[in-house]
């Protein structure tokens, strides 16, 4: 009885990953990605609730929800990111019941690596599991059956190959029918490799993270004398540094000769995060709990003082990224490095609480993916084109801002998040010229041909596969705000184009060669 409820629970994984490998294949024609990801995701999670019931205990129900709830946020608005969230959090769902539950953040890296690493193969693995099974009470197996049928099917074709090439209809008929393709069928291997690994997951997946030592790391001649000297230089070094922030970018002292603000600015912001980030490493390795170092006094307000030295390190990173968006406008780049910022001194906050309290690696771990898991989660929440996009346009000098003058290609490279600031816009009291560049470019963003896309957002949202539902309310809202008859940008006369930024320009002259002469016939060679 068991061995029969085995084979058919393998099947029954069989027919679910053929019904999800085929609603893929049937959606996602030319690579079309729209709000269905997110249905079809959400397919997953229930096929997977169904066919492996141990998912629907314990914490893998967490995680589970956590799966569904990026799901939604795909059929919202799908992203690279929540997609990449998606799968962590189901592949959590589909390991956690083959282990002991949720240990350490880095232990569980490890699994998801090993379990993205070994799932593609794990078709291959279970593919003999079909012709292995043992015949049970009389049944046949896939073998036998196989062995059975063999001949049969084998001659019934040789007749029909016969009969073709002697019957035109027949042969007519065959050959109307088209097989699949190759891209086609590597589709379904890529789907298969992504699929199956979660149904039917890879024991070594989990049997690697309980060779793994514990997450302490050991510092050679990190001896008392050498980590209060280091520390004492460390504070003395970091002093300095924080002296000329405080002088010259805070306070917005005359900074010398042949050295600009955006230069200062600039050129330091990273660095002192890799700073930062190296302060932490060092505090990590050096203190652990119950170690003669963590248990000096001294060494300990040492620490302390350094870690606030570094927070304000990372607040002067912060500050410098600031002017930079004050001078170059706000990217989503520049607003994840800010928020990576705070992901930096908040590690560095809790490497300190580690310390005074006595903490484990595993808690600073845990504590530190919690925080960087939320950052990401609500970066696929929020629309970072759009928020920049909002800010740039607020902020343009264009619009009565006090920042630098618009850069109309970046909104342009935007897409379709800034088309609602791009109509805010429009609507300022702009100069004629600047007028019809904006309009230029919200017209190439919302119908035309965009700098990114070969159509605009009207003709995506046309089109069922592409269609999301962030994007149609985001249309909806700009045909109210633009009325039954948007005003058109001036009309371009011949030879002309728009650029990027909506301005015209002289298109190419592209010179026509002129024909080879016509050869010589034998009559006027004569």
């Amino acid at each position: 009885m068991p061995g029969r409820q085995s084979r058919f629970t393998f099947l029954a994984k069989l027919l679910a990953a053929l019904l999800l490998i085929g609603a893929a294949d049937w959606l996602c024609t030319d690579f079309r990605i729209g709000s269905w990801l997110g249905g079809l995701a959400l397919a997953w999670i229930v096929v997977l609730a169904i066919v492996r019931p141990a998912t629907r205990r314990g914490s893998a129900v967490a995680a589970l929800a956590a799966a569904a709830c990026f799901a939604l946020v795909m059929i919202d608005q799908p992203s690279l990111l929540a997609w990449a969230l998606f799968w962590t959090a189901l592949s959590v769902a589909t390991l956690l019941p083959r282990t002991a539950g949720f240990d350490d953040a880095w232990r569980w890296a490890v699994r998801l690596a090993a379990h993205g690493v070994t799932g593609p193969l794990s078709p291959l693995f279970d593919l003999p599991r079909l012709f292995r099974s043992r015949p049970h009470r009389g049944r046949l197996t896939a073998r036998a059956l196989a062995a059975m049928l063999g001949l049969p099917i084998a001659m019934s074709l040789l007749f029909v190959a016969l009969f073709a090439s002697a019957n035109p209809l027949i042969a007519r008929t065959f050959e109307s029918v088209q097989l699949p393709s190759i891209g086609e069928m590597t589709f379904w291997l890529f789907a298969l490799a992504i699929v199956w690994p979660s149904l039917r997951p890879r024991t070594s997946a989990t049997r690697i993270a309980q060779m793994l030592p514990e997450a302490e790391v050991n510092l050679p001649g990190a001896s008392l004398p050498s980590v209060l000297i280091s520390l004492l230089l460390f504070n003395a070094v970091f002093a300095i540094q924080n002296g000329l922030d405080i002088v010259f970018l805070w306070s917005g002292a005359p900074l010398p000769d042949g050295v600009t603000l955006a230069d200062y600015a600039h050129r330091g912001a990273y660095p002192l995060i890799a700073t930062a980030l190296l302060a932490g490493v060092f505090v990590l390795v050096t203190m652990k709990p119950g170690s003669a170092t963590a248990a000096s006094t001294a060494i300990r307000r040492l620490v302390v003082l350094w870690v606030a030295q570094n927070l304000l390190l990372v607040a002067s990173s912060a500050l410098r990224t600031c002017d930079y968006i004050a001078v170059y406008m706000l990217t989503a780049w520049r607003i994840a490095a800010i928020a990576w910022m705070g992901l930096v001194a908040l590690g560095l906050v809790l490497i300190c609480w580690r310390m005074l309290r006595g903490k484990s690696a595993r808690w600073l771990i845990n504590g530190n993916a919690l925080a960087a898991a939320l950052m990401l989660a609500v970066s696929t929440v929020v629309d970072l084109d759009a928020v920049a996009a909002k800010w740039n346009v607020n902020h343009a000098r264009e619009s009565g801002g006090a920042g630098v003058p618009l850069d109309l290609c970046q909104l342009n490279r935007m897409g379709s998040s800034a088309l609602l600031p791009l109509i805010e816009l429009e609507h300022e009291p702009l100069t004629p010229a600047f007028r019809d560049r904006v309009r230029s470019v919200r017209e190439q963003v919302l119908t035309g041909q965009a700098y990114w896309t070969a159509d605009g957002l009207a003709g995506r949202q046309a089109d069922w596969r592409r269609w999301t539902w962030r994007d149609a309310r985001r249309l909806s809202d700009a045909q109210a705000a633009l009325g039954p008859r948007p005003p058109a940008s001036l009309p371009l006369k011949q030879g002309e184009n728009r650029a990027c930024d909506g301005s015209i320009v002289e298109a190419p002259v592209v010179e026509t060669p002129a024909p080879p002469p016509a050869p010589l016939t034998n009559g006027a060679a004569s």
